[in-house]
Parts: structure tokens; sequence; C-alpha cells
């Protein structure tokens, strides 16, 4: 076999990462190593769907450098669209890659309403897709979108998550009580998050 004719296979992670974490970082090695892809590049959403109170993007891209600075194969990309949006994204991101197979990261809550995307015809013709799973619970929500999509077994690897007990939710809330010990908080993420003072609340000052 003649390797220089395999297609290399990028992963596009998208994503809020606010902030990033433990579960984010397992998650792309993970997938590194059992879809065979040669990297990872993490895209940071400017205006995430859904999530208007998210950390201003700026801050979330800065945590997000640091987490991936000492793991050679993640990397990150940032587009100016404000949302992944499958006709302006997706064209962007295959002239940037334009030599390989794109693969889609996501967890199972994403991936389940993946047929409600505009133009997700473009998308499933496209790419190919790593999808999280944090339970058995999801498998049957995720088949069925599989089958829905009419996706080939070759188009999709379902992976049980690494940190299962990690989300973004949990440490926003530890951090809020300015609590640093909950599970999947990186140590450069802390150290930028205290140094910036992000996600603590502070109280309002009571009329006397």
């Amino acid at each position: 076999m003649d390797l220089q004719k395999q297609q290399v296979k990028i992963g596009i992670y998208a994503g809020t990462f606010d902030p990033v974490h433990a579960g984010h970082i397992g998650f792309a090695l993970q997938a590194i190593q059992e879809a065979d892809l040669s990297e990872v590049y993490f895209l940071p959403e400017r205006r995430p769907r859904s999530k208007p109170g998210a950390e201003h993007y700026e801050h979330r891209v800065a945590m997000l450098k640091r987490a991936l600075k000492p793991h050679e194969a993640l990397n990150i990309i940032e587009l100016v669209d404000k949302q992944f949006r499958i006709n302006r994204t997706l064209p962007q991101l295959m002239k940037t890659f334009q030599h390989a197979q794109l693969v889609l990261l996501m967890g199972a809550d994403v991936f389940v309403n993946v047929p409600d995307w505009p133009n997700v015809k473009q998308l499933t013709t496209t790419c190919h897709f790593v999808v999280s799973v944090r339970g058995q619970s999801e498998l049957a929500a995720i088949n069925a979108t599989i089958a829905h999509l009419q996706l080939t077994p070759s188009q999709v690897s379902i992976m049980d998550s690494a940190r299962p007990e990690v989300s973004s939710s949990q440490i926003r809330g530890a951090l809020r009580q300015h609590n640093f010990s909950v599970a999947g908080l990186l140590p450069s993420v802390t150290r930028y998050v205290a140094r910036e003072w992000l996600y603590v609340r502070v109280p309002r000052e009571q009329n006397s």
C-alpha cells in the first residue's frame, strides 16, 4: 500500500469551551488514537447557540491555548463565523484542509440534534463523525440519529467518554464559589481564571 495516498484525517471539535476542561482534552486525545486522526483542531464559537451568558470569546480562546499547549497534536482554529454553520463554516474548513478527510468531534447531546441543522446533507456527505457517549442510555438516540442521517458504519465512531463525570457547568458553578478543586479543572485554566477573576460573582452592596 502506498502510504502517501492515504488521506489524512483532521478532527474538528467545535464548541463553547466555557471553560475547556479535562473531558474535552481527553476526548480529543482519545479520538486521535481510536479514529486514527492526525490532529484535532478546537473551534471555539464566538457566539454560542442557546448560551448567551458564555464567557467572553477572547478569554475562552486564551484558556484553550494554554490547555492545548502541552499536546502537539491538539490545535486551535479561529474563524470569523459567530457559530458553526454548515453553509459558511464547512467550505472554509474544506479550503483550509483541502487534502484531508474532515472528522467532526461532538458529544451525544449535540449529535442527536444534527438532523435539525440547515443544509445537513452537505455535512453528512462530506464529513465523518466521532461521538462521545457518557452512558449507555444515549446509545439508542445515537443509533436512531445514524439511521435517520443514513450514515454508514465507516462514517461514525462512537466512544465512551474518558471523563463522563466532568462538565463545564459544574466547573463554572464551583468557580463562582471560588472553588478550584472541582473535578476536571485544568491547572493552566485555574491559573488564568484566578488571574482574570473569571466566573466570580461580586455580591451587590446592600443599602444601609
